[in-house]
């Protein structure tokens, strides 16, 4: 487990959320590694419009180069976390075994990614492969699900291949925020609209060339 730091929401304007205020206000959030020796990626606050600006949709600009496989990067847009996760080969080869499991997973409900998204990869969803790009908040009640991203038996799946999971009501998502059957979540976790201007940098809020 690794420290985060988090930005002080005192004057976010959103309003009251225990899920929204769980993320904003803990002083640590649980990081998943695939492997071992990864540590946190600092919240990104560079490069990042004012607090009301991203209330009221201004893109975010975030330097990727740093995050390494395993990793995931945090940053805020429209008052929710953005997770930004690096995912390894072994992840990437696990999703596709998951779908029998899945309630949509391929992803056929428009509203929860754009339509390049669904188009060009709805099983990874996602631009490259191996970078996930998802608003952190469960589709079932907004609460901040936790990255377990090994792939190992866990208490809550004794077959799982790594994803997230919300401990308030137990609802399961894969590692591209698919969602399992059987949970009180009733659709995959959002993928929000963004582009890479270059392979280092995603610009969250801007479909491709929208910019």
């Amino acid at each position: 487990m690794a420290n985060e730091a988090v930005f002080d929401p005192a004057d976010s304007g959103e309003p009251d959320h225990q899920g929204r205020r769980r993320f904003l206000t803990a002083t640590t959030v649980a990081v998943g590694a695939v492997g071992a020796g990864f540590a946190a990626v600092p919240f990104i606050k560079s490069w990042n419009p004012s607090a009301r600006a991203k209330l009221a949709g201004a893109p975010v600009t975030v330097d990727i180069s740093a995050l390494q496989e395993g990793q995931r990067l945090i940053v805020e847009w429209r008052g929710q976390p953005i997770w930004i996760v690096k995912r390894s080969r072994a992840i990437l080869e696990a999703l596709p075994t998951l779908d029998g499991e899945l309630r949509d997973p391929r992803s056929e409900n428009a509203d929860q990614q754009p339509d390049y998204i669904q188009a060009e990869s709805p099983e990874l969803r996602s631009i490259k492969p191996e970078i996930s790009v998802l608003v952190g908040l469960c589709t079932h009640l907004g609460c901040s699900p936790e990255m377990v991203a090994e792939i190992r038996p866990e208490p809550f799946d004794p077959n799982w291949k790594g994803g997230y999971f919300c401990p308030c009501h137990k609802s399961k998502f894969d590692m591209a925020g698919r969602v399992y059957q059987g949970v009180p979540a009733p659709t995959n976790l959002v993928v929000p609209p963004h582009h890479f201007t270059d392979d280092n940098t995603i610009v969250v809020g801007v479909d491709p060339g929208a910019a």
